[in-house]
């Protein structure tokens, strides 16, 4: 067995160590939710805990391997949560099989989160730095701010739409109001459970993974080191930009769909989806270091878990977080902290090769 693992290359033993840091962290919680020793509240999170880790390792595939800034990513989850969402609620009579009306309302999120990572990337990704960031930050806004406009009934004439704030004017009495505009769906099955969004990060990380190991993740890779000498070998730079964006795009939305089916009423309101749920999931990933999956991981576990274990201390935990915070962006990003860190490792490396 020992063999085996020194024959491996190193970027599948990283692959395996993350998929195993990932099983064995599931295997510790179920352990401890089926022998009562976690609380209710710490439970309760458990599938925001795997919706953010998507998110975050999304998220790294746009800003750390390919290199680009995205503020929109929340706009993303909005579209895969509220396409889902409907899909689920329009069916739920219709499909009485929950996970089997769940997988189609996966499906549907995130075929449609990756529809409009096309239709934005197109105009988009010919920007960079700066004025990217901006223009997806103002997708994320349009996109919640077109949800809350929306009204969808049904009746037995079948679906209407309006922007109109009185939905009784456009349905028979026997109708339904699927999507209520700022009071968003309500009544959506809650299929949501924590093996599932399990599954969904063992998946995400997979094609993340498997995607930057392969002759197209290189590509893309090269693409953010040197765009120019990327194109002089003729590696086509709006397909793999496009590529990696939708890609992205595609997995926000099926953590929105994740995060649609946790709730009984989903809403587009700033919390959920707006500027700052964007910069949260970045703050993820910068923290847990840009381009390391694993970290993103690692960010987001432990910054969703973070507050509400500080929560007996009340006024002073988001103080606490803070300070975490600023101390492991030091760490990670400080010159000094750089310099110690590579004097330490490069001390453990000598040391072993006395050793040999």
């Amino acid at each position: 067995m020992y063999g085996m693992w020194k024959k491996m290359k190193k970027t599948t033993k990283s692959n395996l160590v993350t998929y195993g840091m990932v099983i064995g962290a599931y295997a510790i919680v179920q352990t401890l939710i089926s022998t009562g020793n976690m609380s209710s509240l710490i439970e309760g999170i458990m599938v925001p805990v795997c919706i953010y880790i998507i998110m975050a390792v999304s998220l790294n595939l746009v800003v750390g391997i390919l290199g680009e800034l995205s503020l929109g990513h929340a706009g993303f989850m909005c579209v895969g949560a509220f396409s889902g969402a409907f899909f689920s609620k329009c069916m739920r009579d219709v499909i009485t099989f929950g996970p089997l009306r769940f997988f189609l309302a996966m499906l549907i999120g995130i075929a449609v989160a990756a529809l409009f990572g096309i239709l934005i990337g197109i105009p988009v990704l010919r920007l960079k730095g700066d004025y990217l960031a901006i223009v997806t930050l103002a997708f994320g806004e349009i996109i919640k701010n077109l949800v809350n406009a929306i009204f969808i009934g049904k009746d037995s004439r079948g679906f209407h739409f309006s922007t109109k704030e009185v939905m009784s004017l456009i349905i028979e009495p026997d109708g339904t109001v699927l999507i209520n505009g700022p009071q968003g769906i309500t009544g959506t099955p809650q299929d949501s459970t924590f093996f599932i969004g399990f599954i969904m990060i063992l998946i995400t990380l997979f094609i993340v993974l498997n995607l930057i190991n392969s002759r197209d993740g290189r590509a893309i890779m090269a693409i953010r080191d040197n765009r120019i000498a990327a194109e002089s070998v003729g590696i086509n730079v709006t397909k793999y930009k496009l590529m990696a964006f939708t890609v992205s795009a595609a997995m926000a939305g099926g953590a929105g769909v994740l995060y649609a089916h946790n709730l009984s009423i989903l809403t587009a309101n700033t919390n959920n989806f707006g500027y700052n749920q964007s910069i949260m999931i970045l703050v993820f990933v910068v923290l847990g270091g840009i381009g390391n999956i694993r970290g993103s991981v690692i960010a987001a576990v432990v910054l969703t878990l973070l507050p509400e274990m500080l929560r007996g201390l009340q006024d002073y935990r988001m103080l606490i977080y803070a300070v975490v915070l600023i101390i492991v962006m030091l760490f990670n990003w400080a010159p000094k902290a750089i310099e110690w860190r590579q004097k330490y490792l490069s001390f453990g490396k000598k040391k072993k090769e006395a050793v040999k």
